[in-house]
């Protein structure tokens, strides 16, 4: 409760709330009536973790870290996007947001080209994510962009110009991998699964659940699936009779179902019978490996740990023992995409309702047909 004392003609009461006020508020009544009836309702608004507007003192953001740090607190942002703006503020975070205007920015893109020397997309994720970042901040009247500078670049503004390139001394280009699975390569993977044990320098890795990986390995090939929204599968969302898996958690935010072929739902009955859950997970999820967190950190470490069992740089993963050189994990996505293009008469955008991009541009990314296929339908 709030104490309270009387001094002359009014009344001082002080609230404290740890976790909810940063400090104690103190306010003046004229009557104790007064005072005890506001400070009932107060004391149930702060049991309840809310703040009314008129005692939440105004927020003083000055630069770039200041900003970024309150929209991490107060806003949904994505992990990469956390990422991204961590990066910013050791780079750009004590710039005056009084500074941000297109000289600024301009000077910023420079300098990530031509002395930072980074490539076109890690320049378009830092911008992006501050651009994100400042538009909160203009909603929220933390900051004043009239003419928004990181959203009125021109289109291609990251690429390289011959001055940038002349003086880093290096042209960084995008890379659009296109990296297909090729004769042999799939039955090699499910060889090296079957086999369970994957060579190292100091002591052979015992693959774990090694049905759960052949049935990942599987569903990513022929569904399209992305790593995370495989991982995180629960069984309800898995419906057999329809052939159908249901994504309530993408990368962009939307909700699909994705059909399932009959590689892909002969691959999931088989596991379905040999499922096995470690302890403390949960005993609805599909595959072992996800603790039932959303914690983004948590994702990303299981993510990072899945990924490097299927390639990794310093020690082998399965695809560098099955020798598919430079095939990631990822690779599968593509490879599955362009399947769709190759053997189905599957439209556009559904194929784009299959797999979850969202425009065009991106899904044709994906769609690499090989040039052999594309001959066979000509005259």
């Amino acid at each position: 409760m709030a104490s309270k004392r009387q001094r002359g003609d009014h009344w001082e009461y002080t609230f404290k709330r740890a976790g909810v006020l940063d400090k104690p508020l103190y306010l003046t009544f004229n009557s104790e009536e007064e005072g005890d009836a506001y400070a009932k309702k107060l004391e149930a608004l702060l049991a309840r973790g809310i703040v009314p507007a008129e005692h939440v003192e105004p927020v003083r953001v000055g630069n770039i870290e200041q900003l970024c740090r309150q929209y991490m607190r107060e806003a949904h942002v994505k992990f990469k996007d956390r990422g991204a703006l961590g990066t910013v503020c050791k780079a750009v975070g004590t710039t005056p947001l009084a500074s941000i205007n297109v000289k600024w920015v301009d000077g910023w893109v420079t300098e990530m080209k031509q002395a930072k020397k980074l490539a076109p997309a890690t320049i378009r994720a830092k911008v992006g994510a501050l651009a994100r970042c400042t538009d909160w901040g203009v909603r929220k009247g933390l900051v004043v962009l009239p003419d928004h500078p990181l959203r009125t670049l021109p289109v291609g503004y990251a690429q390289y110009t011959k001055s940038d390139s002349a003086i880093a001394g290096v042209k960084r280009v995008d890379v659009e991998r296109d990296r297909r699975l090729e004769s042999g390569e799939h039955e090699k993977i499910l060889a090296v699964i079957e086999g369970g044990v994957l060579p190292r320098k100091q002591r052979p890795l015992a693959l774990e659940f090694k049905s759960a990986l052949r049935c990942l390995y599987t569903l990513a090939l022929e569904s399209a699936m992305r790593l995370r929204e495989m991982y995180t599968l629960t069984l309800d969302q898995v419906d057999i009779p329809n052939r159908t898996i249901y994504l309530d958690q993408t990368k962009n935010g939307d909700k699909r179902q994705v059909p399932l072929s009959s590689v892909a739902l002969a691959s999931l009955k088989e596991y379905l019978d040999a499922r096995e859950i470690p302890p403390g997970h949960p005993t609805n999820a599909l595959f072992p490996w996800w603790s039932g967190s959303l914690d983004e950190r948590q994702l990303g470490e299981v993510s990072n740990t899945l990924s490097k069992l299927f390639h990794n740089n310093r020690s082998p993963g399965i695809f560098d023992i099955a020798k598919c050189a430079g095939l990631k994990f990822h690779d599968l996505r593509h490879e599955a995409t362009s399947r769709l293009f190759e053997r189905t008469t599957l439209s556009d955008s559904e194929i784009m309702k299959i797999t979850g991009h969202k425009t065009h541009r991106m899904v044709m990314r994906y769609a690499n047909l090989r040039g052999s296929n594309l001959a066979e339908k000509l005259w």
